[in-house]
Formats: C-alpha cells, sequence, structure tokens
C-alpha cells in the first residue's frame, strides 16, 4: 500500500507542476518573446531481487523551454536585413524633401527665364525688379536646401548616437543574463525565463547591426558584432562599448571597445548599416547642391562682370559666395545693375545676356538638381521595394519560429484539462490506496 500511495502522490507532484507550466503558458501567450515552455517528466523504477522495472510513479525532471536557436537565428538575420533597408529608406525620404520642398529646380528655372525677360527689354527697370527678385528667391532656395539637409545630417547622427547607446545597453544587459545562465539550475524556470530575455535581446542588438551568435552549454551567447568577422561586443560576462563618429565627406566610422582594446566594426545590417548609407547619400547631395550653388554663383557673377548695366557702369557681382557654398546671399540690390549690354553697347543692347544663357546650358544647374531628385526617388523606390520583400520574409521567419515556440491557446487549453484529469486520477490513486489499507486494518 506504501508503493501505492507513493505512485499516486508522486503524480499528484508531477501534474500540479503540469498545470503550473500550463497555466504560465497561458497567462504569458501575449507576452513579447516569451518561449511555450512544458514539464519533463520520467518514470521512476525501483529493482527487485527478482527483476527490474516495477513501476514506482514520476518524477519531474525539469522545465523544457521548446526554443529552436536556428529558427531564431534567422529571425535576427531578417530583422538586420529589414532595419538596414527601411533606416535607408527613411534618409532617402529625408534627402527627397530637402532637394524637392524647397522649389530649387523650378527656382534656377524663373532665375534664368527672368534673364530672358531683360535681354527682351534691356532698357525697362520692371523686368530688370522681377529678375533680382528671382535672384533672391533662388538665394533663399539654395540656403533652404542646404539648411534642410543640414539637418537631416544632424539627425541622423543623433539617431546614431541614440542607436549605439541602446546596443551598448543591450550587451551590458546581455552580459548579465549570461552571468544569471552561468548559475540557474539546468532545466528550471529560472533558466527558461533567462534564455528567453537572451533571445530577446539578441533580436534588438540584430535589428541594431549584424550580429553572429554562439551559444555555449550553459545558453550563454557570445557576440561578435558587424558580422562573423566583426570584433567580439559580448563574451560571457563580459562586454565591449561601441562609438560612432561621421566625417564632413559622410563616411562613417564604427569601433568596438573592449578589453583587447579598439577593432574597427563594419555594419552590413541594422539601423547602424541603414545608417551608413543615408550618411553618405546626404554627403553627397549636399556635395552636388554646393557644386551647383558655386557654379551659378560665379558663373552668373562672371556674365556681370563682362557687361555693363544701365548706369554704365561694369556689372557687379549678383551674388554673394556662402561658406558652404549654398548659402549663398543676393548681393546686388540696384536693378540698374544688371549688366545686359557689351561694354560701349549702350542702353538697348543685350548682347551680354547671352553669356547668361550660355551659362544656363553649359552648367545645366536645373538638370543637375532634377536629377538629383530622380535619383534619389528611384533609390527611394527601390528600397521600399525591397523593405515590402523583407518584411515578408522576416514575417515568415517569426512565424516558423512561433509555430515552434509560440503559444497555441487551444493546445494549453486542451494540455491543461489532460493534467487536470491526470492530477485527479492520481488523487483517486491516494484515496483508493488509504480506503484498501483502512479495509486491511478493519479485517485485522
Amino acid at each position: 500500500m506504501s508503493d501505492l500511495l507513493s505512485i499516486g502522490a508522486s503524480g499528484v507532484r508531477a501534474y500540479q507542476a503540469a498545470i503550473g507550466t500550463t497555466s504560465d503558458n497561458i497567462a504569458n501567450a501575449g507576452s513579447a518573446g516569451y518561449t511555450r515552455r512544458t514539464t519533463a517528466m520520467s518514470e521512476v523504477s525501483i529493482a527487485t531481487t527478482a527483476r527490474t522495472g516495477s513501476g514506482a510513479g514520476v518524477v519531474v525532471t525539469g522545465v523544457a523551454r521548446m526554443g529552436d536557436d536556428a529558427r531564431a537565428g534567422t529571425v535576427r538575420n531578417a530583422s538586420a536585413d529589414l532595419a538596414k533597408t527601411e533606416t535607408s529608406a527613411t534618409w532617402l525620404e529625408r534627402i527627397e524633401n530637402a532637394l524637392a520642398d524647397n522649389g530649387l529646380s523650378d527656382q534656377l528655372t524663373v532665375f534664368f527665364n527672368a534673364g530672358k525677360s531683360v535681354a527682351a527689354d534691356p532698357s525697362a527697370i520692371a523686368p530688370r525688379a522681377v529678375m533680382l527678385e528671382s535672384a533672391a528667391s533662388l538665394a533663399s532656395a539654395f540656403n533652404a536646401t542646404g539648411k534642410a539637409l543640414d539637418a537631416a545630417a544632424t539627425d541622423l547622427d543623433a539617431s546614431a548616437e541614440a542607436a549605439v547607446t541602446q546596443l551598448n545597453q543591450l550587451a551590458e544587459g546581455l552580459a548579465k543574463v549570461n552571468a544569471g545562465l552561468s548559475r540557474a539550475a539546468s532545466g528550471g524556470a529560472g533558466q527558461a525565463t533567462l534564455l528567453d530575455q537572451r533571445d530577446q535581446l539578441l533580436e534588438q542588438m540584430s535589428a541594431i547591426t549584424d550580429v553572429t551568435v554562439t551559444l555555449d552549454g550553459f545558453g550563454r551567447a557570445n557576440v561578435l558584432a558587424g558580422g562573423s568577422d566583426g570584433p567580439m561586443l559580448v563574451q560571457g560576462e563580459s562586454h565591449g562599448g561601441v562609438t560612432y563618429l561621421r566625417n564632413e565627406a559622410g563616411a562613417v566610422s564604427l569601433a568596438v571597445h573592449n578589453h583587447a582594446g579598439t577593432q574597427a566594426m563594419v555594419a552590413r545590417g541594422g539601423t547602424l548599416a541603414g545608417t551608413i548609407e543615408g550618411a553618405q547619400r546626404i554627403a553627397d547631395a549636399r556635395a552636388e547642391l554646393d557644386a551647383v550653388a558655386t557654379a551659378v554663383t560665379e558663373g552668373v557673377n562672371g556674365v556681370q562682370a563682362q557687361g555693363i548695366g544701365l548706369d554704365g557702369m561694369s556689372g557687379a557681382p549678383m551674388f554673394e559666395a556662402g561658406d558652404p557654398p549654398s548659402q549663398m546671399s543676393l548681393a546686388l540690390t540696384d536693378p540698374r545693375g544688371i549688366a545686359a549690354a557689351a561694354p560701349g553697347g549702350g542702353t538697348r543692347d543685350n548682347s551680354n545676356l547671352a553669356n547668361l544663357e550660355a551659362l544656363r546650358s553649359t552648367t545645366n544647374a536645373e538638370g543637375r538638381i532634377a536629377d538629383a531628385v530622380t535619383a534619389n526617388a528611384t533609390a527611394l523606390s527601390a528600397r521600399r521595394t525591397v523593405a515590402d520583400a523583407q518584411t515578408a520574409i522576416h514575417d515568415s521567419a517569426v512565424a516558423a519560429r512561433d509555430s515552434v515556440s509560440g503559444v497555441n491557446l487551444d493546445e494549453e487549453a486542451v494540455d491543461l484539462i489532460r493534467f487536470q484529469q491526470a492530477y485527479q486520477a492520481s488523487s483517486r490513486v491516494i484515496q483508493v490506496a488509504r480506503e484498501t489499507l483502512q479495509s486491511i486494518l478493519n479485517i485485522q
């Protein structure tokens, strides 16, 4: 009877634990990063002098976490690819807004067309006033476009610094989780919770930069940042720190500082990789803008210097160069100072303005700005298309992972009923054993 009692008691304890695990699964079905768990059980056997194998009940051997490291790695890779593309698209949108919203290309067209109007009636003041007004608007458009690109670069730096700070915090958190895993009992609920935290941290890190992860026998994660050939960011209970720098040419420098010193880091995925692309594109757009501004400023001022204004004086500069060049300003304030005539040509002469139309063709300022807008729009469209495909890949990877590790409430409900019935049956075994024992005692 004592064997029957112990068998029933072992069943009660085991199924009580199983009910608790199932209840945890149900309660955490909506918790981000939670991995489904099961209670692992094993038969208890006893040995007799005659034979081996008589049942002696059941024992809980631990809590099994239904994680799949390979599928979790696939999700991390997909997250890194998607984050890179989405971040790159974000900065392409900023460049598009900077180049298009201020109407620079249109202002260039208006300015050169105003020069044609002056050529049509070089002695009239009204067309000259309109041309100076258009020149002021053009300078403002260059200024606004340059400032918009500068603002985009400033925001990019702030975003990158925030991403690096978060990455460093995640690395520190992962090192602490690794320390906890070193001390956690194998197969315990505490270990399962730490492993969930580990995977969450790794997935968040992969959205910032691509990571290569290796796991040891304790489940601790060692992380290389920036790919399989990158520097060690987390190793056991120690972690490094990442820094970010960007120069005026748009080149980004990332480095990991750890116990081994300072090592360069190349981000090929995640938001940092998208930031690197964005920084270079902003710098390229800024360089092209300044080049066009320089060509317009120097070219128009050169045309002015070759002609004579209505006042009979040599043409003064129309624009004052800025630093950077896009921060140009209007220098000429008197419409009579527009040098429409060639030297000695008189007030009705417009021959010098032919040089302005030639400048329009040689600099191709309107076309260069339009081409920059078009090229950026094409790149943005391509990024969006890639992002759509990568979103589908990421969602598929998450679904594949969750099919193994996610909580299915229908299945948990079935398990809960099954374990409850097993618990009740084990309790009934104990009751029957007591009743039988009592009957035996009564006979005696």
